[in-house]
């Protein structure tokens, strides 16, 4: 198993607290995620020792979670201050071919049987900041996009594609409404935030407190006075470096 994450990781922390559960991969700036013990699978329930994972800083699957392939024609990318809930399930693959006179795949047999050749979704893709709650199952080939909040036991279809700040339930997942108007929405995919280090978060965090949703006028002041303070961040960050 193939498992990535950002440049700026140090590793595995062997001793960290929640190590009895998790592989808990550290970041230079004290940030941790964590990947819930005996998560990769194979059809037969075994472990996955094929396959690519992509973890962002800051994101976790919460225990028991599975992530089921079937191969290596798939990914699962997981983006940065993901929470992931207990018992999540994400079956990348294992499609049957629908089209033909049966859907048993003969070839297990031997002697000479063969069948369709079995389709292949796409990369499934977490985007960043969103939270999943318990029991969700995730289909191949869905994105959900920044933001979201993905409710218990929803069940995301292959495929799927959320909009950004969107609030999904249900089996099939649907909208149910948006986090924040769309001004703020907006300005919230401008700020790119997760992309900022535990540092720059911590002297802002009073802005990371602040109700968004009471007053959309001052929500844009709140967003606009942190977007100020990242690209000054990273304007002495580019002067450093020079």
């Amino acid at each position: 198993m193939n498992v990535v994450t950002s440049d700026d990781s140090i590793g595995i922390l062997p001793n960290h607290p929640l190590s009895k559960h998790f592989v808990v991969i550290g970041y230079r700036d004290g940030a941790f995620s964590t990947i819930p013990r005996n998560c990769f699978r194979t059809w037969l329930d075994e472990e996955a020792t094929v396959g690519s994972f992509h973890i962002g800083r800051c994101s976790g699957l919460g225990v028991g979670s599975i992530v089921k392939y079937d191969g290596d024609a798939q990914k699962l990318v997981i983006g940065k201050n993901v929470a992931g809930g207990l018992r999540l399930k994400f079956l990348l693959n294992g499609q049957h071919e629908t089209r033909s006179i049966s859907m048993t795949m003969f070839s297990i047999y031997g002697n000479g049987l063969s069948n369709c050749v079995m389709p292949q979704y796409g990369d499934t893709v977490i985007h960043n900041d969103v939270w999943i709650g318990d029991e969700a199952m995730f289909l191949g080939g869905s994105v959900i996009e920044n933001g979201c909040v993905i409710g218990a036991r929803t069940v995301v279809p292959p495929n799927f594609r959320s909009e950004p700040y969107g609030i999904y339930v249900g089996s099939p997942a649907r909208l149910v409404r948006f986090r924040f108007p769309e001004k703020v929405r907006e300005r919230l995919l401008e700020l790119a935030w997760w992309d900022m280090p535990l540092d720059w978060i911590r002297a802002n965090n009073g802005a990371f407190v602040a109700d968004l949703t009471k007053d959309e006028g001052r929500a844009l002041e709140v967003l606009a006075e942190l977007q100020l303070a990242k690209n000054n961040a990273l304007q002495k960050t580019s002067t450093a470096a020079a």
